[in-house]
């Protein structure tokens, strides 16, 4: 696997540990992974994530849970594939 390509898959892990942050409730380690997962993308899959992942943070911080508005922005901004079933999940946690 080249550089890039251990980048991208080292993005694609930052952005489900953001996703898994988030189902926890911790916004800050939620905003942490999603600026790696920015940080670490070659293909610039992930450069939303980092605004819909503080959108979401914001909603922790502010009442403790994240709103479903909040949650299609985090999905809109993984996209289809493997991390929109990540974040279905991750929403329908009680």
């Amino acid at each position: 696997m080249s550089g890039d390509g251990r980048a991208q898959r080292r993005a694609l892990t930052a952005a489900e540990q953001a996703i898994a942050a988030l189902a926890a409730g911790d916004g800050d380690r939620a905003l942490a992974a999603a600026a790696s997962a920015a940080d670490l993308d070659q293909v610039g899959v992930f450069t939303a994530l980092p605004a819909a992942v503080e959108a979401a943070a914001a909603d922790l911080a502010a009442s403790g849970t994240i709103t479903g508005r909040s949650w299609d922005v985090v999905a809109a901004a993984v996209g289809p594939g493997p991390l929109a079933f990540a974040v279905e999940s991750a929403r329908s946690k009680p």
